[in-house]
């Protein structure tokens, strides 16, 4: 079989490479069997890659023990919650993109027969599968799994119950000594957020779709188990190459159908509507976002992990995993089960045997928490292409919502007003010229929108923005309004006091104005000078496309 290394490791020609390779210590053993590059996202400053060093170790066993000769190399990651609220959330969403073509320019320029990716968190796993679309060799997953659920006064708690106190001790609900109490126990582990945040959210859909071994997505950092995993991630990607399986063979339109019916049943973040559409397109997919509520209605929603209730990625993956999640939505025929994976067997294949061992974390299909699926893609006059919501963590109460616009041209003036008393049950706090473009970047809004369950508004106070949301937001935080201010997008013309009306059950997202005093506004917009004129964000800005269609890079 002619392997992709052959252009550096036989023939005369070649002897330059060679040598080379012999520099790095490697064998003419070595040199002989497939190259397989291990992607490692290890860092020292994200708490969700603290421990890939020992995960590569052990996938680079694996490649070995399977004959073939694994070479690691690097993948940037950001941590969203240390970058949250401040000037390097604008820096997150992007490293996605800089992460996709940075492996592929190593993939590629050392001529790598196969790759095993190992990352966890946020942008790390959507960027990683859009490289491995990209260069299209045998390619398997393997993250770094995640953090154990931390316990205060009792109870289970998570990221977003952090979060969330800052705003209950800022309105008094809460002590300093409490508080202090929150920050030393929440986050217990290394490892990816404990809730169905936006790292576990496209880790469980990389096993869903096919790029993941079981496991993948649930699986705590912590536990042995991982590191056997890992081992076999490494010995599969050289099955997956003796087969000639690759990305582009699994990652299919109708492997995205069963990755957004998955979605909807576990209840992921509303971040996976970016992602999800960015992967597609670079395996030659295109997935228009409303298809969304079409999937969403016919599927219903089985988990609420954190932040919409009380169970955590530990819960799940004692109550069967993911396979477990897939089984039950098959016993309705709601997943495409014939298609290829990276076990090198089919969907149906790998979820034959599986068992929902706790019904309380994985509701049986005919007693879901809801008949329709986690998320709703909204429009309406605010939203004339799309919005998004986390349908799966709004109370009742605010699936149908009408009170006025309380605007912020920026999430921090929205903070202050938030935490300084000034907005009041029933409001609707708009954040915008947080988009892709006028960010840049997309900042999340995890912030706001603790701040306002903190304050106890959280079942009266909505929260619209063309930015983003962290997975462990809640609440009515609709997120992805598209067109985004900046491109002169209705939510620019928002004023104070404008009447908005929500109404989730019926995918619709509207403000209270004529056609001519709209008319009258839009003429009298003006587009605003960029926030950053230099450096990577400003290229960012000037290529980003919008939110709906995954933010993805565009030349002009």
């Amino acid at each position: 079989m002619i392997m992709k290394s052959d252009a550096v490791t036989k023939g005369k020609q070649q002897a330059p490479h060679r040598s080379l390779f012999n520099a790095l210590g490697l064998t003419a053993e070595e040199m002989q069997k497939p190259l397989v590059g291990i992607v490692s996202s290890y860092n020292e400053i994200v708490p969700g890659h603290m421990n890939l060093d020992k995960i590569v170790e052990a996938v680079k066993m694996g490649v070995a023990m399977a004959g073939g000769t694994p070479i690691v190399f690097p993948a940037i990651a950001v941590c969203d919650g240390i970058a949250m609220g401040h000037t390097g959330m604008k820096y997150s969403l992007v490293t996605r993109d800089l992460i996709a073509d940075s492996t592929e320019a190593m993939a590629l320029a050392h001529q790598f027969d196969a790759l095993v990716m190992v990352p966890n968190c946020d942008k790390n796993v959507p960027g990683l599968l859009m490289a491995a679309a990209r260069v299209n060799v045998p390619t398997v997953f393997v993250s770094g799994g995640p953090m154990l659920a931390g316990h205060v006064h009792g109870q289970k708690r998570s990221l977003s119950s952090m979060f969330e106190a800052v705003g209950a001790n800022a309105a008094g609900k809460m002590s300093d000594e409490e508080l202090l109490e929150f920050e030393n126990k929440v986050c217990p582990t290394c490892g990816s957020c404990s809730g169905m945040y936006t790292a576990n959210s496209m880790n469980c859909l990389t096993e869903a779709i096919g790029m993941g071994l079981q496991g993948n997505g649930t699986i705590p950092a912590v536990y042995s188990e991982r590191i056997r995993l890992a081992k076999h991630a490494g010995m599969k990607v050289m099955e997956l190459l003796e087969k000639n399986i690759r990305p582009r063979d699994i990652l299919t339109e109708k492997a995205f159908i069963n990755a957004l019916t998955i979605d909807m049943a576990l209840g992921c973040s509303t971040n996976t509507m970016l992602h999800l559409p960015a992967i597609a397109h670079e395996a030659g997919v295109e997935i228009n976002m409303e298809i969304a509520n079409e999937i969403s209605d016919r599927t219903p929603n089985l988990c609420h992990l954190a932040p919409a209730g009380p169970t955590y990625m530990e819960d799940l993956n004692e109550a069967g995993g993911i396979y477990a999640v897939m089984a039950e939505l098959n016993k309705k025929g709601l997943l495409h089960t014939d298609l290829i994976t990276a076990t090198g067997k089919t969907v149906g294949e790998n979820i034959k045997g599986a068992v929902n061992k706790n019904p309380e974390v994985i509701r049986p299909i005919d007693n879901p928490y809801s008949t329709t699926g986690g998320i709703a893609v909204l429009k309406g006059n605010l939203a004339p292409d799309t919005s998004v919501v986390k349908r799966s963590a709004v109370v009742p109460e605010m699936m149908v919502h009408e009170g006025p616009a309380r605007v912020f041209d920026c999430e921090e003036d929205a903070i202050a007003a938030i935490k300084g008393g000034k907005i009041v049950a029933g409001d609707v706090v708009v954040i915008r010229y947080e988009g892709p473009k006028g960010g840049p970047g997309m900042r999340e809004m995890l912030n706001p929108t603790s701040a306002i369950a903190g304050m106890g508004l959280g079942s009266t106070v909505a929260l619209i923005t063309d930015g983003r949301f962290s997975g462990a937001s809640r609440g009515a935080s609709i997120g992805h309004v598209c067109p985004e201010a900046a491109v002169g997008g209705n939510i620019a013309l928002v004023e104070e006091g404008d009447i908005i009306k929500i109404n989730i059950p019926e995918n619709t997202l509207d403000f209270v104005i004529s056609e001519e005093e709209l008319a009258k506004r839009r003429a009298a917009w003006k587009p605003r000078a960029p926030k950053v004129t230099t450096g990577y964000l400003a290229r960012y800005a000037s290529m980003v496309t919008s939110a709906n269609r995954g933010a993805i890079l565009e030349i002009k």
